[in-house]
């Protein structure tokens, strides 16, 4: 090409970058303030836009074959731009595309309380639908790019007919893959998981920071983040605290000694937790819940709050305020073991103390009898040796002669 040809091909481009200059100037200092699309357009578009500005220009002033003095390289310029611009637009229909979507999530994160379930399950199911829509995008631009390789064009008819046969072989190779976003089309629009959710998953209680079709992204409340695939939350069972609404019902144990009045206890709880800002007014109570083996008494004390975050720090400010109260005013109250030790006078006999004495039983199998009622431990056979020895004979008649006469 000549240099008037270049000199075309460069005026072209820069009316091209000019207009879209203009354009991006007129989005950021006058439609800026009455259009929400405008900033979404200028921060998303700003490089893809200068881009398709350029191809468009090539394309529009490059010359035709019999215009150009190497008539081979026609072919190649061509294809090279064909492709470039086939790049160029699908990258600008895709920021379009985000621009579009960051000014509906901006409108809807405006309401994106914990509360607000429908703007958080929209959000949810807009982010999908985003990276849906991007990935069909990217695909049939891929498909559009190779395509224009000659040699590509005659693999389509091939492909066409064996869909079938390779569709079955891809689902087997990425069983895995295709159960995880068939999985994530399912969490996010049966309702069942939204962006912002609390949830208890395996122990572990985080939000829901980001919901994808592979992966399911928690906040832990100590700011790690954990990464689950989402085939888990179909597949397990999961606790979710904001499901239907955001009311959430704490509660406080103490194992405290029987001689705590619970009465008196019950009214502390009550001022505290009616005074306490975190309280939502709908209910509380004090309750003795169990009997403990170890001679202790469970109460529970119970507070509904607004959310998840109150629920937390009331239960703390009033588990420090019982501990210090009780320590305060009931210290002989505090958990404790009893020990009794039985005591008797030296004329009670040990078998009316303890008539089922583990040792007694022992010593008495072991010498081939039981135990008498009142603690001995004398048999028949203890008897009569100790009558042989009284008499002095051993012959047992009490004569003490020895001829038994």
């Amino acid at each position: 090409m000549d240099a008037a040809q270049w000199t075309v091909i460069g005026v072209s481009v820069a009316i091209s970058v000019l207009l879209v200059t203009v354009v991006h100037w007129l989005l950021t200092h006058q439609l800026s303030k009455v259009w929400q699309l405008a900033e979404p357009l200028v921060r998303r578009c700003r490089y893809s836009a200068y881009a398709a500005a350029a191809v468009v220009g090539v394309n529009i002033s490059r010359p035709d074959q019999a215009e150009m003095a190497d008539r081979t390289l026609y072919p190649v310029i061509q294809h090279a731009l064909t492709i470039a611009m086939i790049i160029a637009l699908t990258w600008l229909a895709l920021t379009v595309a985000y621009a579009i979507t960051d000014t509906v999530l901006k409108r809807l994160s405006v309401s994106n309380g914990d509360a607000d379930r429908r703007s958080r399950r929209l959000q949810t199911q807009v982010r999908l639908l985003r990276r849906i829509a991007a990935t069909i995008i990217a695909v049939i631009a891929t498909a559009a790019v190779l395509f224009t390789f000659d040699a590509v064009k005659p693999l389509g008819a091939g492909l066409l007919t064996s869909a079938g046969l390779i569709g079955i072989v891809a689902g087997i190779a990425a069983q895995s893959t295709l159960g995880n976003l068939f999985a994530g089309l399912q969490l996010a629009f049966s309702d069942a998981l939204r962006l912002n959710d609390i949830v208890v998953f395996e122990g572990n209680w985080g939000r829901v920071e980001e919901l994808s079709l592979t992966n399911v992204t928690l906040r832990l409340w100590d700011e790690r983040r954990l990464v689950v695939p989402v085939s888990h939350f179909t597949g397990n069972v999961f606790e979710n605290w904001t499901k239907e609404n955001t009311s959430i019902t704490g509660w406080v144990l103490l194992r405290v000694d029987w001689s705590i009045p619970i009465e008196r206890l019950r009214e502390e709880v009550g001022d505290f937790i009616t005074s306490h800002p975190l309280w939502d007014g709908r209910r509380w109570s004090l309750q003795a819940t169990d009997i403990l083996e170890g001679g202790l008494v469970e109460l529970r004390a119970v507070a509904t709050t607004a959310d998840a975050d109150a629920r937390w720090d009331l239960c703390c400010d009033l588990r420090e305020h019982l501990i210090g109260f009780i320590t305060t005013n009931f210290p002989d109250s505090l958990p404790r073991r009893r020990t009794e030790f039985v005591t008797r006078t030296e004329d009670d006999p040990y078998g009316l103390v303890f008539p089922e004495s583990a040792f007694r039983r022992r010593r008495g199998r072991a010498e081939g009898t039981g135990g008498a009622p009142d603690g001995s431990l004398r048999s028949e056979a203890a008897e009569g040796s100790e009558t042989s020895r009284t008499d002095g004979d051993g012959d047992g008649d009490g004569d003490g002669d020895g001829d038994g006469t």
